[in-house]
């Protein structure tokens, strides 16, 4: 039985399977979205259209994958109103000019079974430990030969804990914009 172990492990090791493999993210098939209250009754939706970001993929995990990183442009933020990404840009929210990027950094942990990234956030000069439960896919073989792997992130922050603090007061209570942002990731992953 130890023989038979030791052959599979280096069987393994010899064909790559056991390694970790590095997968960068494909903007073309990525969206890095959020959501915020807007106004008490609605919600603004929008994306970041600049990022980069790369994964570990270990076959052997139960995780799937081990770890992750990724880099976002503020400066792309995109509500689909100009004047309003403009103002999201400025002193009031983002300061893009001062603090360029927003970044994650972490691994893949299993919480009650099921696989969460759990790592760094840093937004607007501010880091803080952020946890995101994680649907991960794959990985497949497309057409053009390329493996891939896909994930779908989801978490909640509170924009006032990284100094996003601007806001006014309604006439009938509450604020323009709320606090809890929704983020949202749908990425797909090309193995290098």
């Amino acid at each position: 039985m130890k023989t038979l172990s030791i052959a599979i492990v280096a069987i393994l090791s010899l064909t790559g399977i056991a390694k970790a493999a590095t997968y960068k993210i494909d903007p073309m098939h990525t969206t890095v979205g959020f959501s915020v209250a807007h106004l008490v009754i609605s919600e603004v939706t929008g994306r970041f259209n600049e990022f980069e970001g790369e994964l570990t993929v270990d076959l052997t995990s139960k995780t799937l994958v081990t770890a992750g990183k990724g880099v976002i442009q503020a400066k792309s933020i995109d509500t689909g109103i100009a004047k309003r990404d403009d103002h999201l840009r400025g002193a009031d929210f983002f300061e893009v000019e001062k603090f360029p990027t927003i970044t994650f950094t972490g691994n893949v942990a299993l919480e009650t079974g099921k696989p969460v990234f759990v790592g760094k956030f840093t937004m607007h000069g501010v880091t803080k430990d952020i946890t995101a439960p994680v649907t991960i896919k794959g990985p497949i073989t497309d057409p053009w030969g390329k493996t891939r792997i896909a994930f779908v992130a989801k978490t909640t922050i509170n924009r006032k804990d990284y100094g996003l603090t601007w806001n006014k007061m309604l006439e009938a209570g509450g604020v323009m914009v709320g606090e809890e942002v929704a983020i949202e990731i749908k990425a797909e992953a090309v193995k290098q």
